[in-house]
C-alpha cells in the first residue's frame, strides 16, 4: 500500500505526542488524525471540546465513545487484529496523513498479524481473521502434525500386527489339529496300507511283485514326504543324510545334478528284478527334488546306524564269531550279485510294469528284467561301501559302478560315467590295464580280489597283508586266512568264486580262540 503524501498545513494542526500508542488516543483526541480548527487558548484539558472538525473521511473508531464511535480524518481508515495472550484484540480507528508513514499502522508485523487501511467512509467496519499459523514458525505446524500422526500410527499398527499374528497362529494350530498332514495321511494307509511299516511294504513287494522295488508313484510320494535330520557322511558323489519318514529312519543319498549319470545308474541297478537280498542295501525310492536354487537327485535306502564296516572296525575289535559273521554276510551279498537267476517264462513281467522300470527316464532295457536277474559285478567293493546292520551282519551298498551281463546276447552293460573304482582295492590286472573287459568273468574276479584284500595292499611291490601266527591255533581263523590268500591271488583265474567263498565260510566251526580276531585293517578304507 502506497501512503499518501502528507499536507504540511494539516499536519501542523495535529497534536504531536510521544510514548506508547495507547497515549495517542486520549479522550481529547477522539478524532485521531482529524484536522482540527484553531483551538482558542492552550489545548491542555480538552482541546477537542473547542475544536471544530473539518469535514473529511469518516471511520469507525472503537475509542471514540463521545462521538458515537466515529472519527474524521484526511488520512485513512484503519483496522487491525492482533493476538495477545491467546486472545484476539481488534482495533479500529482513524489514521492521519503523517501517521500513514509509520510502519505500525498500515503494515503487518510479527505481532500484529493482520492490518487493513482503506480510504472510503466507514470502510474499516470489517471483520478481520488471523492467519492459521500465526503463533508458529513456518512449517512447524506441518512437522507437529507429522509427528503426531507417526506417534499415533505406530502403536496402532503394532497392535494390529500382533492381533493378526496371534489369530494366524491360532488358526494354524486349529487347522493342524483337525486336518492331518500329507505325511500323516500317507502313514495312515492312504497309499501304503494301514498298519504296515516300510520294511513290511518292501518285503511284500519283494515276495509278491517283481522284486524290483516299489512302484514309481509310491517312490515319489515317499521321497517328497521325507524330513532330513542330519548329515552322516560325505563323498565324491555328494552327501548322505539321515531322514525321517513316518517315524522311521531312512538314509538319503543326495547327488548333485552333475552326477546325474551315477544317480541314474545306481537307481537302475537297485531296481533290477530279483536283486533284493538281506545282504544288499535295501532300496526304497529315487526322485529328483528342486530346492529353489538347484536340482537335487535323491536315492532313498534303508538306514543302518552302525555305519560302514570301516567305521565299525575303527570303533573296536571283534570276536572270532563276529568276524565270521561279518565275512559270511559280505560273501553272501556278493554271491547274490554275481549270480544269474533265470526266471520262469510263465511269471515274466511286461516291459511297461511300473515296478520294473524308471518311467521318468528312458526305458530300462534289461533282458532278464522281466523274467529273472542278470549277473552283476560291483567294481568298487571296499570297507566304506559295506554297511553294518543292527544284527552285526553286513549289507553291500554303492552300486553306481556296477556292470550287468546279458548271457543271451553275451553283452556287458558298462555304465558311461567318469567315475572309477578305488585304486587301493583294484586288482593287479586293472592297474596294469591287462583285464579283458569283454569277458564278464574278469569283473567278477576283480570283485573277489577286493573281497579277499579288505586290508591295505602295497600294489607297487606286490605285497600282501601278513597273516598273524595266532590264527593257526584256531580252525576258523586258519581257514579264513587261506581263503583270503586265494582271493587276492595275482592270477585272476586262480581266485575263488563268491559262491565258493560263501560255502567255505558257512561251514566253519567256530572254536574258542585266544584274544580278538584280526581280519580287517582298520587303517584302510
Amino acid at each position: 500500500m502506497v501512503p499518501l503524501k502528507p499536507n504540511p498545513a494539516l499536519s501542523s494542526s495535529t497534536p504531536q505526542t510521544s510514548g506508547p500508542r495507547s497515549q495517542l488516543w486520549p479522550c481529547a483526541r477522539a478524532h485521531t488524525g482529524a484536522r482540527l480548527a484553531r483551538c482558542p487558548g492552550p489545548c491542555r484539558a480538552s482541546p477537542c471540546a473547542h475544536a471544530v472538525p473539518v469535514s473529511g473521511l469518516q471511520c469507525v473508531c472503537q475509542l471514540c465513545e463521545h462521538t458515537n464511535f466515529t472519527c474524521h480524518t484526511e488520512g485513512a481508515c484503519w483496522a487491525s487484529v492482533m493476538l495477545t495472550n491467546g486472545r484476539e484484540e481488534v482495533v479500529k480507528s482513524c489514521v492521519s496523513l503523517p501517521e500513514l508513514h509509520a510502519q505500525v499502522f498500515c503494515h503487518s508485523s510479527k505481532n500484529v498479524t493482520k492490518t487493513e487501511c482503506c480510504y472510503t467512509d466507514f470502510c474499516n467496519n470489517i471483520t478481520l481473521r488471523l492467519p492459521l499459523a500465526v503463533s508458529e514458525a513456518p512449517g512447524r505446524a506441518e512437522r507437529r502434525s507429522a509427528v503426531l500422526a507417526v506417534t499415533v500410527a505406530v502403536p496402532v499398527l503394532a497392535v494390529l500386527l500382533a492381533v493378526t499374528v496371534a489369530c494366524s497362529a491360532r488358526g494354524w494350530r486349529h487347522r493342524g489339529a483337525k486336518a492331518p498332514s500329507v505325511e500323516e495321511a500317507l502313514c495312515e494307509g492312504s497309499v501304503l496300507g494301514s498298519g504296515k511299516t516300510l520294511k513290511d511294504l518292501i518285503s511284500d513287494m519283494t515276495t509278491s511283485g517283481s522284486g524290483s522295488g516299489l512302484p514309481l508313484l509310491v517312490q515319489r510320494t515317499i521321497a517328497r514326504t521325507i524330513v532330513l535330520q542330519e548329515i552322516v557322511g560325505k563323498g565324491r558323489f555328494g552327501e548322505v543324510w539321515r531322514g525321517k519318514w513316518c517315524g522311521e529312519d531312512v538314509a538319503v543319498k543326495i547327488f548333485s545334478s552333475r552326477d546325474e549319470r551315477s544317480w541314474f545308474r545306481e537307481a537302475e541297478i537297485y531296481q533290477t528284478v530279483m536283486l533284493r537280498h538281506e545282504n544288499i542295501l535295501g532300496f526304497i525310492a529315487a526322485d529328483n527334488k528342486d530346492n529353489g536354487t538347484w536340482t537335487q537327485l535323491w536315492l532313498v535306502s534303508e538306514y543302518h546306524e552302525q555305519g560302514s564296516l570301516f567305521d565299525y572296525l575303527n570303533r573296536g575289535t571283534v570276536t572270532v564269531e563276529g568276524m565270521v559273521r561279518l565275512a559270511l554276510s559280505v560273501a553272501s551279498g556278493l554271491a547274490h550279485l554275481h549270480m544269474e537267476i533265470v526266471g520262469t517264462q510263465g511269471k515274466c513281467f511286461p516291459p511297461t510294469s511300473p515296478s520294473s522300470t524308471l518311467r521318468s527316464f528312458s526305458v530300462f532295457k534289461n533282458i532278464y528284467g522281466r523274467c529273472g536277474k542278470p549277473a552283476i559285478a560291483h567294481r568298487d567293493l571296499k570297507s566304506k561301501n559295506i554297511l553294518v546292520k543292527r544284527n552285526e551282519t553286513c549289507a553291500i551298498a554303492d552300486l553306481g559302478l556296477a556292470v550287468k551281463h546279458d548271457s543271451v546276447l553275451n553283452t556287458i552293460d558298462i555304465p558311461q560315467n567318469p567315475r572309477v573304482g578305488t585304486r587301493r582295492y583294484m586288482a593287479p590286472e586293472i592297474l596294469e590295464d591287462a583285464m579283458n573287459v569283454n569277458i564278464f568273468e574278469s569283473f567278477k574276479r576283480a570283485d573277489i580280489y577286493s573281497l579277499g584284500l579288505m586290508r591295505r595292499v602295497v600294489c607297487e611291490q606286490k605285497l600282501r597283508p601278513s597273516i598273524p601266527n595266532q590264527w593257526q591255533s584256531c580252525e576258523a581263523l586258519r581257514v579264513l586266512g587261506r581263503v583270503m590268500r586265494e582271493c587276492w591271488s595275482p592270477s585272476g583265474a586262480a581266485r575263488l568264486t563268491a559262491l565258493r567263498v560263501k560255502k567255505t565260510i558257512s561251514q566253519l566251526c567256530v572254536l574258542p580262540c585266544p584274544g580278538p580276531a584280526l581280519g580287517f585293517d582298520t587303517a584302510s578304507p
